[in-house]
């Protein structure tokens, strides 16, 4: 079952304001679309002065709710661990809504016309199909919720193959909200529906890895399997769902997405380095080092990626704000990394030199202009001049 509805949760809250946004994005554009209809069909000209100034009143309501929304979005801190020693958050997302959806009396007719069989008979069947819709509206944040979202899931594949015939409509629409923009699509196709789904499985599974204490191991863990998931679910959703209605479902949105997962999943696996490993020697240090370079090599990725063009002025300012921050914090860090470990860290041995070298140019790309590798490492005063 779903969570129940009137649940006052904090995450719960945030979910019904988003809901209704996006009911009154949908009824400003459903004004919006028919003054225009209005001005392009009169010839009056008090009557368009009349309309023009509604349309700049609804327009001027709309990037209210849009900015509302945007700010919604924002709202990270309900999604994390309360935990005092995680100071920066990881970015989920909240989940695509819907409207509610009434196939009784379209599944009953397509069973009598199709398959010679009384409608009637299937009631209870379909009834219980759009009870299982009405639940996934509202998973739980946890591994019931993903299970429930996956079962109507494999529901709609048979629904597909019995009642979604390619020559024949149902005359059914399936209505779903974007999740960052609150612009309502629908379609027809039970493709949207499948593909809006799978969205939100991987929503909910960016919403479980946000929420684990990445202070421990077991935290760490859960987080970076969640945020793999999350990655997967989006990269099938990209090569498999093609024609999306909806901004959150583009190529180029859904890439971004990936990407984003992938880089929560580099900067868990820097945060497990950290409590795994005891940094007080040189090899140590550079491990470090190197793996915050990495962290801040996928987040400089994800940046470049929200500020195109046909991306910036969709993702929410505070996301864009955030990677780069980190892309920034974890470049600061390597450097750290490696100039304790230069500096800090005693000369080397001869028979320490062969596996120091060879960590040391896995960190360096190219060898910094100075002495040779061996006298640098080796000799305390070269190591210092490096480190600062």
């Amino acid at each position: 079952q779903g969570c129940d509805p009137l649940a006052q949760t904090q995450r719960s809250k945030l979910q019904h304001r988003r809901a209704r946004i996006n009911q009154q994005i949908n009824k400003e554009m459903r004004m919006r679309a028919g003054a225009e209809n209005l001005f392009r069909a009169t010839s009056n000209h008090k009557v368009k002065e009349t309309v023009a100034l509604e349309l700049s009143y609804v327009n001027s309501n709309l990037q209210l709710l849009k900015e509302e929304l945007e700010e919604l979005n924002s709202s990270m801190d309900v999604y994390q661990n309360d935990s005092e020693s995680i100071s920066v958050p990881m970015i989920p997302l909240g989940l695509k809504e819907t409207k509610e959806l009434d196939l009784l009396t379209p599944l009953k007719d397509f069973i009598s016309e199709h398959y010679g069989e009384e409608g009637i008979l299937f009631e209870k069947e379909i009834q219980e199909f759009m009870e299982l819709r009405q639940a996934m509206r509202t998973p739980s944040r946890s591994e019931a919720g993903l299970e429930l979202l996956m079962e109507y899931y494999n529901q709609l594949h048979l629904l597909d193959s019995r009642f979604f015939p390619p020559n024949r409509s149902l005359g059914v629409f399936f209505h779903w909200y974007d999740s960052l923009t609150g612009v309502p699509s629908h379609q027809r196709a039970l493709a949207f529906e499948k593909g809006s789904v799978l969205f939100n499985m991987g929503a909910l599974h960016t919403q479980i890895g946000a929420r684990q204490d990445r202070a421990a191991l077991p935290g760490l863990n859960q987080a970076i399997e969640a945020f793999q998931k999350a990655a997967g679910a989006f990269n099938y959703l990209k090569e498999n769902f093609s024609n999306a209605p909806s901004l959150d479902m583009s190529a180029a949105s859904l890439t971004m997405l990936v990407q984003l997962m992938v880089a929560q999943v580099q900067e868990c696996v820097f945060e497990k380095m950290t409590l795994l490993r005891a940094q007080h020697d040189f090899l140590a240090r550079l491990q470090l080092a190197q793996e915050a370079a990495k962290v801040e090599d996928v987040y400089s990725l994800v940046h470049q990626t929200m500020s195109q063009a046909h991306v910036k002025d969709y993702v929410p300012f505070s996301w864009t704000t955030m990677v780069h921050v980190k892309s920034e914090h974890f470049k600061a860090l390597s450097h750290y990394f490696a100039a304790v470990a230069l500096c800090d860290c005693p000369a080397t041995s001869d028979a320490e030199l062969p596996e120091q070298e060879k960590a040391f140019l896995q960190f360096h790309v190219t060898m910094p202009e100075g002495p040779s590798l061996r006298v640098l490492l080796q000799d305390p005063e070269e190591r210092r001049k490096l480190g600062e």
